[in-house]
């Protein structure tokens, strides 16, 4: 049974402040990137609906504010059920969700050969169906009203990839196609969707919250034994501010033409750019071959 704190009551706001004022849903805000978009909200004057998975972090985000723009609500995003349950009491409680952010999130380290399936089918469960599951959920409402604005934390291991985080990456290159296939499907409504994709940044994705498989094959030793070590070494001093990733996101809210895809940090346009250039030219190399399997009386594909 999920418990939702006062997210029934209704927040009082005049008439004027609900013209400037929107209204986000946040999923994962006690720490990382969702605080982080929680807070630059907040500060902008927005009312924030955000998940979390304890009291004590729902007490923890309440307390950012002291006129009850900030209100948690108790969620597994995991929970079909829940999800939809929350969904509609937010809309009940506040008469509309102008932004989601489907934030909620964690990375998985292992090499494919080594990590187990269950490990894979738990990845997708939070980085996917988690993610789609709320995003199905406010979808009606932003269609009858014809606004709204979704946006879904990939990674920029959802647009390239690095040796140790195929589930991490598969996970993220599936919500990418997801979010941007929404996007076409839901244009005439007048809702956007970005996709957005961090490089490296100061939160716990590489710390606390990853979740790494134990190395067990030795061929893999020379690979991924550096791979691992630098990872955590780098842990805590990445290049990426979230408190300047949260500014770019309310930027991208506040825009009339907001992209399908944002890109966060340098590293990201460099890393994305790279792997995005050796794909062209693949497929470049190809591109006879390719082209040898048509039919000559085929139909054409537009």
């Amino acid at each position: 049974m999920i418990k939702i704190n006062a997210v029934l009551t209704l927040i009082n706001l005049t008439l004027s402040m609900w013209d400037m004022t929107k209204n986000f849903l946040i999923t994962g805000v006690s720490s990382g990137f969702g605080r982080a978009f929680a807070q630059a909200a907040l500060v902008a004057g927005h009312v924030v609906v955000g998940t979390v998975r304890s009291e004590r972090d729902a007490a923890a985000f309440g307390a950012l504010t002291e006129d009850g723009r900030a209100r948690a609500v108790l969620l597994d995003v995991t929970d079909d059920e829940a999800v939809s349950t929350v969904v509609a009491a937010v809309e009940k409680a506040l008469g509309r969700i102008d932004v989601l952010i489907a934030n909620a999130g964690y990375g998985h380290e292992g090499v494919l050969e080594e990590s187990p399936m269950a490990d894979l089918r738990r990845q997708f469960d939070v980085n996917v169906f988690g993610a789609v599951a709320i995003i199905k959920a406010v979808l009606p409402g932003m269609r009858s009203r014809r606004a709204g604005h979704i946006l879904g934390v990939t990674s920029m291991g959802g647009l390239m990839t690095v040796p140790g985080l195929a589930y991490y990456c598969g996970s993220k290159f599936a919500l990418e196609a997801i979010l941007e296939t929404l996007g076409k499907e839901v244009a005439s409504f007048g809702v956007h969707v970005t996709a957005i994709a961090p490089g490296s940044f100061r939160t716990d994705w590489a710390g606390r919250s990853m979740v790494r498989t134990e190395r067990s094959i030795a061929d893999y030793d020379e690979l991924m034994d550096p791979i691992r070590a630098n990872r955590e070494a780098a842990n805590g001093n990445q290049l990426g501010d979230p408190a300047k990733a949260a500014a770019a996101v309310l930027t991208v809210i506040e825009s009339t033409n907001p992209p399908a895809h944002l890109l966060l940090g340098s590293d990201a346009l460099r890393l994305v750019s790279a792997g995005r250039e050796a794909v062209a030219a693949e497929i470049d190399a190809w591109s006879e071959l390719t082209r040898s399997t048509d039919l000559p009386d085929g139909a054409q594909i537009r």
